[in-house]
């Protein structure tokens, strides 16, 4: 059930309100997502790092959780300070919050093929044992990248007309709005909220990324630098390709971190010697070729989006043997350092839970 402002919005089964794209459109219309989402326009967008102490709210003084695509993580404000996103263009990000406990969920969502086991995943720690408690919803991301088409109105053609961020806010929306649990949607900043246009009508991004200061729920426009994309940046990048091949994690957001004992746990992927020869082929292609090849949103992406795409491959072709990167399918396991980084475990012996460290 979906609430706006502490009033719930129609979402009875057997009528047309039910229905995700009604809910969305009902909701990108409604004024006090409208105000919000224009106030938050306003906000200047964090930059984080580790590396700048002059920065307001560097990670070096925070304890933080960043997420990559396909992933989430739900956190206890214990224990966490800072969690984020980033590099979301057709992708959303999604935060779920306690308002009674303060355990957040955020996740990187990619598809609508992930929500409704992923939106479980999220719910797992985030609700305890109550199912009647109000938790605060914020969606960013998911910038208006449907043709022009389609834009204006037109509904008689679907599939790349829509784009690819309306039907993930449409399943989102709808997902949340057949769920018994009581969802506050505070801030939708996605679609038009979310798109700016050059001077030739192109779609861009507002933001693409945002931090979650778990003690107060505020959230902030932000970009993370390669500093803070960790730990185990590449392998899990590459998990993100990967799990659309291994079975294992159909349907399911990339389990990465351990709520309850604050560690990374990467769970593992695996994936065939054919992603090797892919690699090889794919960095022959030229960086506008690996735009157009590799982005659901080639005029969009980061200036670090080619140079993260061959970082992915380079390391496939060195471990193109998935079980090099987890062996005998243990998860990568990383701990947090008394400065607040993150350092990989280091095995004491082969009977050990967990795998030597490369």
């Amino acid at each position: 059930m979906i609430f706006v402002a502490g009033a719930p919005l129609c979402t009875d089964s057997s009528s047309s309100c039910s229905q995700g794209h009604d809910i969305l459109t009902d909701l990108m219309k409604h004024p006090v997502l409208v105000s919000a989402s224009s106030s938050f326009n306003d906000v200047s967008e964090r930059k984080f790092s580790v590396c700048k102490d002059s920065s307001p709210g560097i990670s070096r003084h925070n304890r933080w959780v960043y997420i990559f695509q396909r992933e989430y993580a739900t956190v206890d404000p214990a224990l966490v300070d800072v969690v984020g996103t980033d590099e979301a263009t057709t992708c959303v990000g999604l935060v779920i919050r306690n308002q009674n406990s303060g355990m957040t969920s955020v996740a990187h969502l990619d598809s609508p093929d992930v929500v409704d086991i992923g939106l479980a995943q999220m719910l797992a720690f985030v609700v305890n044992q109550s199912s009647d408690v109000m938790l605060d919803v914020h969606l960013i991301g998911g910038f208006d990248d449907a043709a022009p088409e389609h834009v204006n109105g037109s509904r008689e053609s679907q599939g790349k007309l829509e784009g690819y961020s309306f039907p993930l806010c449409k399943k989102i929306v709808d997902s949340l709005a057949k769920s018994n649990m009581k969802f506050q949607i505070h801030t939708l900043h996605v679609l038009g909220h979310n798109t700016r246009r050059d001077s030739e009508g192109i779609a861009y991004p507002i933001f693409t990324g945002f931090l979650v200061e778990t003690a107060t729920g505020s959230i902030i426009p932000a970009n993370f630098d390669a500093t803070t994309r960790c730990p185990d940046e590449v392998v899990r990048r590459i998990r993100v390709t990967a799990s659309f091949e291994d079975p294992s994690w159909k349907g399911r957001l990339l389990e990465t971190y351990d709520t309850q004992t604050d560690q990374f746990v990467i769970a593992p992927c695996t994936w065939g010697m054919h992603k090797m020869h892919i690699a090889f082929m794919l960095q022959n292609l030229t960086d506008q070729e690996i735009l157009l090849t590799c982005s659901t949103s080639p005029s969009a992406e980061a200036p670090d989006f080619v140079d993260n795409q061959r970082r992915q491959w380079g390391y496939l072709i060195q471990h193109p043997d998935w079980s090099e990167t987890f062996p005998f399918k243990k998860p990568r396991i990383f701990q947090r350092t008394e400065d607040k980084s993150w350092v990989r475990h280091q095995a004491k012996s082969s009977s050990s839970s967990y795998p030597y460290a490369d």
